[in-house]
C-alpha cells in the first residue's frame, strides 16, 4: 500500500461491482466482508438511468445487501442542487430516473438538466433544450446542469456505449454555455461523498475504486489526494492502465482484490 493507510472506501457501481444485471464474480461476498470489517464506505456512482430507490432494488436482486443510505449518487446530488437553487428544470432523464425528482417543480422550466437519457437524445428534444438555454427574457440566464459528462459506459456485454458527455458538449457548443457538472469527477461530488463517511478532512486515507480512469479516478479524486484503485472490469481497456500513473495508484483484476487488499491492511 502507499504511505497513507486506507481507512475508508468510495466504490463505483456500474462496471465495478456489477454490469447491468450481472454481478462481478465474487463481488457480493467481497461487499459482505467489507461490511463485517466496519471500514466506512459509500457506493459513489454516476448512474443516472435509474433512481436511488430503483438502484437499491436492482442491487439487492443481484444478491447485494445494500441500504439506500450506503449509496451516494450523482442523481441525488443533482436533485439537491436543483432544490437549493430553486430551479424548475427541463429534465432530460431516463424514465426510471424520474422518480428521483418527483418532488421537484418542472412547470415553466428555467434550467436544463441532462443525464443519460437515450430516448431523449433526438433532434426535437435537444433543440427544445437549446431554445430554452438561449432565452433572453428571463431574470437570470438559463443554466445548463449535467449530472455527469462520462464519455462512454459498458453495457451488459461489456461493449462500450456513448455516455451523456457528448450530448452535453453538443449543447455547450451550440449555446456557448458551460455546464455545471454535478457528478464524478467534480470536487463537490467527492466532498459530499467524503462527508457522508466522516472523512472530509482526511481524503488521503480514502481510496476510490472504479473502472473509469477519467470519471472515477481523475479530476478531484486525484487533486484531493485519494488513493485511486483501477479495476480491470467494465469499461476498462488495456490502454487505460498504461496512462494510469501517479501517487497512490494501484490496478486490480477486480473490486474483489481491491476490497480484500484494504481489509488486509486495515
Amino acid at each position: 500500500m502507499a504511505t497513507n493507510k486506507v481507512k475508508g472506501l468510495l466504490i463505483d457501481l456500474s462496471g465495478t461491482i456489477h454490469i447491468e444485471s450481472k454481478a462481478i464474480p465474487g463481488a457480493v461476498e467481497a461487499v459482505k466482508r467489507l461490511k463485517a470489517s466496519k471500514i466506512p464506505f459509500r457506493f459513489a456512482t454516476n448512474t443516472t438511468k435509474i433512481s436511488s430507490r430503483r438502484l437499491v432494488e436492482q442491487l439487492n436482486q443481484l444478491g447485494f445487501d445494500v441500504e439506500e443510505r450506503e449509496i451516494f449518487t450523482s442523481l441525488s446530488a443533482c436533485r439537491d442542487l436543483i432544490v437549493s437553487r430553486n430551479l424548475r428544470p427541463m429534465l432530460l432523464m431516463a424514465d426510471k430516473a424520474m422518480d428521483e425528482f418527483e418532488s421537484v417543480n418542472t412547470e415553466n422550466p428555467n434550467a436544463v438538466v441532462i443525464g443519460l437519457a437515450p430516448s431523449k437524445f433526438n433532434y426535437d428534444t435537444m433543440n427544445q433544450a437549446f431554445r430554452l438555454l438561449m432565452k433572453t427574457d428571463t431574470p437570470e440566464p438559463v443554466p445548463l446542469i449535467a449530472v455527469h459528462k462520462a464519455k462512454y459506459l459498458a453495457d451488459k456485454d461489456e461493449q462500450l456505449s456513448m455516455g451523456p458527455g457528448g450530448f452535453v458538449q453538443a449543447l455547450e457548443f451550440a449555446t456557448g454555455k458551460t455546464a455545471t457538472v454535478v457528478g464524478k469527477p467534480s470536487e463537490s461530488f467527492f466532498h459530499m461523498a467524503l462527508k457522508q463517511i466522516g472523512m472530509e478532512e482526511s481524503p488521503h486515507n480514502v481510496a476510490m475504486i472504479g473502472d473509469d480512469v477519467d470519471s472515477d479516478l481523475g479530476g478531484a479524486a486525484e487533486a484531493l489526494g485519494l488513493h485511486r484503485f483501477l479495476v480491470r472490469t467494465g469499461k476498462f481497456r488495456p490502454e487505460d492502465e498504461a496512462r494510469f500513473k501517479g501517487d497512490n495508484t494501484r490496478v486490480f483484476d477486480s473490486v474483489v482484490e481491491a476490497i480484500d487488499a484494504v481489509i488486509a491492511q486495515y
